[in-house]
């Protein structure tokens, strides 16, 4: 009787830690050229993890990388070892990874190849995050979206910026009270295979949307000097309804992110970058729900905004509609 007990006993001890290993929601990355995959991984292996964070792991990663970009190229070795030693299985190709995985983080740093990265998994119709840029170029964007429309697909893409709990605060401060306009700011340094801002004016930019949200529909831009740490970069966009909302590309002088909100009964600003957790806790709580925080439709509009910039640019500073570039990428 009691070998019999001690016999249903381990049984049930083995079904109750089978169950706990089921719940592991397995994560695949592709892409491990940036410094947000260790610090990511790190967050989502860490043993202590706690609430949104909870029930999580990378179990796999595919390297990728561009050559012709020096932050990909010296960078991927580096950050693909440190996976290894995290236990991260390393996968020879991205269906290999799919088929290892539950859930996708997109994580090249360079844009242009996340539309044919994204393909396959999203017609395996895997929950997927991208990082920033979204892609390499609006058209690739909007493919993007209508792809993950067409597949029945959660998916979303943001920076840190968005979520960071200042940020929260800044745009939900009753002393404020509704936001007529808002500047923002980030560090803006340029890489020649992308749109001026989307390499890392985009922080900037999500910000001024996690303030102002869409509905943007004219851009002009100011630029000066060139893409080094020379001048600067000033976007201006008008909402409907008249608010306006402005972008500060920073490059000369002392970096950092931050906004100031204009409200009907105030003004309040937010200095600093606050981390990765925010962004890592809405992307777990979307790989748990598969309800993105960010529409695909606000995450396009951002797109269409850099892309109006620099379409103003080229055309010396005339105001540039959201919906020309947009009508312009869609080929029509």
């Amino acid at each position: 009787m009691k070998h019999r007990m001690l016999f249903l006993g381990i049984v049930a001890l083995l079904s109750v830690v089978a169950r706990a290993e089921e719940k592991v929601i397995r994560i695949g990355i592709i892409g491990c050229d940036t410094s947000h995959v260790p610090a990511f991984a790190k967050q989502f292996n860490d043993p202590k993890a706690s609430g949104d964070l909870a029930g999580f792991k990378v179990v796999v990663a595919y390297p990728g990388g561009s050559a012709d970009v020096e932050s990909s190229r010296t960078r991927v070795e580096k950050f693909t070892e440190d996976l290894r030693k995290m236990g991260v299985e390393i996968a020879a190709t991205i269906p290999e990874l799919i088929g290892k995985c539950d859930v996708v983080l997109l994580e090249s740093v360079d844009g242009r190849p996340h539309l044919e990265q994204a393909r396959p998994v999203i017609e395996a119709k895997k929950r997927l995050f991208i990082d920033k840029p979204l892609a390499g170029s609006l058209a690739d964007a909007i493919k993007i979206a209508e792809l993950a429309k067409a597949n029945g697909t959660p998916w979303f893409s943001s920076s840190s910026l968005r979520f960071g709990a200042g940020i929260v605060a800044l745009k939900n401060n009753p002393k404020v009270g509704e936001i007529v306009g808002a500047d923002a700011w980030s560090p803006s340094p340029t890489e020649p295979h992308h749109p001026d801002l989307f390499w890392y004016g985009i922080h900037g930019v999500e910000t001024l949307y996690a303030l102002m949200g869409p509905g943007c529909e004219t851009v002009t831009r100011v630029h000066t000097g060139g893409g080094g740490k020379e001048g600067g970069e000033l976007v201006t966009g008008v909402w409907k309804g008249g608010r306006i909302g402005t972008f500060r590309g920073l490059r000369a002088g002392k970096e950092d992110y931050g906004a100031v909100v204009f409200g009907t009964k105030g003004i309040a600003t937010q200095l600093g970058f606050e981390g990765y957790k925010a962004l890592d806790e809405e992307i777990a709580k979307f790989f748990k729900t598969g309800v993105p925080p960010v529409a695909a439709e606000e995450t396009i509009e951002l797109m269409a905004f850099m892309e109006a910039a620099d379409e103003s640019k080229r055309q010396g500073g005339r105001p540039v509609k959201i919906a020309e570039v947009m009508e312009k990428a869609r080929g029509r």
